[in-house]
């Protein structure tokens, strides 16, 4: 392409709420503009990485066996009600009713449509295994869009659903799977982990994993241990236990009773512990939540974070939410950051790290007291007692023996699921075996964000001055920079060279416009292309200047001989 010809507008300051360099970048590069907060347009040089991303997802599935499809945006809400999760799934469902006053939702993903699809088609053994996939435009109302791509409301996403007999066809297309994944994110030049997950909303009890691409601008904190290669998210990340470790112990470890202490003012950890003169681990909160409209209790220790995620599935819970205050003054004799296990009229749920303690400083159930020498077990039950916290830098692998856990930051880009009968069995996706017994199909779903996958390696590719695009996913493999269009020996090179290079697959923009050519480098540089021809006085010798985006260093080499190097280096993609 003809670069005076490319629509690229290019902007030389960008919106203050650009957060992540990858959206900076892409709306400085003109790859993409908003139109409403999550919601954008992919410009030319955008839409082209999506393209090329995109090619390698189909070719990597459709080599793991898997056929493409297209399903509808648009979905009957009574899909969504049969499966349950018409309620469950929470606002970022995007729902309205059509002019016949019937319910439907915009899909943020498609296991409804899929199952009852294949419920439809599909009633023997002899028609499975099947692996179906699609890329398509998905909605989700996120409560706070923001990093440009990396969190939005309308989103590319690839979808692929898998259909067996049995668990060992279910784990056959998840392996299958698994590896397209790998090789798909490799393939496109980015740094990532496979890490143990929780299902969330799509559900399943077989497990499930998520692909993290590692970046410090990542919403999701990776655990992972070096010794034994155990990693999972945040959410998932088990906290492993060590007999013989040292306990936390309080000033007061030696009374009998607990001591009363009149702390004004002290509602929060930092508050306590400068009140008191001690540290955080020796200290004890009680958060009171709603899970399904039951209030309840969970003690963790002062240093560490409760994890919602864990909670939640300790409990079997749908809903789960932090007690407001007017439930609080309801259930409990003092206001939050007074509260304490000891005494509590409610179901209480105890953190290992609190069962471990020998003593601890805990709330008193009395506004402006806390109780000094608790001790776990004694003052309060420990018939309840559960991994309820994040894991921590620090913490031991809950895998091997002499590992601990470092953490990481990443960007998610993929997630596979082992759904089993969750959603065959509501929607009836039954199928008539060897000896004619009906059973559910068993189910697996895999996802991958394709425009979160292109801010992922944006992240990961790119450095003050601009892109730095893997060479499988970048808008042109090479781009031709004449110093002068008007000087007639560099012309005809940079024609030249532009017309060899198209001929031999090498996508190629020739830069022919009347500009400075400090404004031409400058625009190359923010592209990102990964092969750069610079066509100056030489021209008429044949020679040029050859450098690649990741290494600048510029080299002076024949037309021939730069032709070559974008083609070989196009033919590695």
């Amino acid at each position: 392409m003809y670069q005076s010809s490319l629509f690229a507008p290019t902007m030389r300051e960008v919106p203050s709420d650009a957060e992540a360099a990858s959206h900076r970048l892409m709306l400085r590069a003109g790859f993409i503009r908003p139109v409403a907060s999550g919601v954008y347009t992919f410009l030319p040089l955008g839409w082209r990485v999506l393209r090329k991303i995109s090619a390698i997802v189909r070719e990597e599935l459709e080599r793991a066996g898997a056929q493409e499809v297209l399903m509808p945006a648009l979905q009957p809400a009574e899909l969504w009600r049969t499966s349950g999760r018409y309620a469950a799934y929470g606002p970022e469902l995007i729902r309205f009713k059509d002019r016949g006053d019937r319910d439907f939702v915009l899909g943020p993903t498609h296991e409804e449509v899929v199952t009852a699809l294949i419920a439809d088609e599909v009633n023997s053994y002899r028609q499975l295994p099947m692996t179906l996939y699609q890329i398509q435009t998905k909605f989700r109302d996120e409560r706070r869009p923001r990093f440009g791509l990396l969190r939005g409301r309308e989103f590319l996403m690839m979808d692929a659903y898998s259909f067996g007999e049995n668990e060992i066809s279910l784990n056959a297309a998840y392996e299958a799977m698994y590896e397209a994944y790998e090789r798909i994110f490799a393939r496109c030049g980015l740094e990532f982990r496979g890490v143990e997950a929780d299902s969330g909303t799509i559900g399943g009890e077989g497990g499930s994993h998520e692909f993290m691409a590692l970046a410090d601008v990542g919403e999701d904190t990776i655990a992972f241990c070096a010794h034994c290669g155990y990693s999972a998210n945040l959410e998932k990340a088990e906290v492993g236990r060590r007999e013989g470790e040292p306990r936390a112990d309080s000033a007061n470890g030696g009374a009998t009773s607990p001591e009363l202490v009149h702390t004004p003012g002290a509602r929060t950890i930092e508050q306590l512990t400068a009140a008191m003169g001690v540290m955080a681990d020796e200290t004890i909160k009680t958060l009171l939540m709603v899970a399904d409209g039951q209030a309840t209790a969970v003690a963790i220790r002062g240093d560490h974070e409760a994890n919602e995620i864990k909670i939640k599935r300790l409990l079997g819970a749908e809903t789960l939410e932090m007690a407001d205050a007017g439930t609080i003054a309801a259930l409990a004799a003092a206001p939050a950051g007074f509260i304490g296990p000891v005494g509590l009229k409610l179901p209480l749920w105890i953190d290992f790290a609190v069962a471990d303690m020998e003593t601890g400083i805990a709330g008193a159930n009395k506004g402006e007291f806390h109780l000094r020498g608790v001790v776990p077990g004694r003052d309060f039950p420990l018939t309840r007692v559960g991994d309820l916290r994040n894991a921590a830098a620090g913490d031991p692998c809950p895998r091997c023996a002499e590992g601990r856990l470092d953490m990481r930051k990443g960007i998610e880009i993929g997630h596979v699921f082992k759904l089993g009968t969750k959603y065959s069995v509501p929607l009836q996706a039954d199928f008539a075996d060897a000896k004619g017994a009906s059973s559910p199909i068993v189910m697996g779903c895999y996802g991958i964000g394709i425009s979160r996958m292109m801010s992922a390696v944006a992240e990961q590719h790119r450095d003050d001055r601009g892109f730095r695009w893997p060479a499988a996913v970048a808008p042109f493999q090479a781009h031709i920079v004449p110093v002068s269009w008007k000087d007639a020996s560099q012309r005809a090179l940079a024609e030249e060279l532009y017309r060899t290079l198209q001929a031999g697959g090498v996508d190629a923009l020739l830069d022919d416009r009347d500009e400075r050519l400090g404004v031409k480098l400058k625009d190359a540089d923010l592209f990102g292309i990964p092969s750069r021809i610079v066509v100056g006085k030489r021209a008429a010798e044949g020679i040029v200047e050859y450098s690649e985006r990741s290494r600048p260093e510029a080299e002076a080499v024949s037309a021939a001989d730069a032709a070559g190097r974008c083609k070989q280096r196009a033919a590695m993609t």
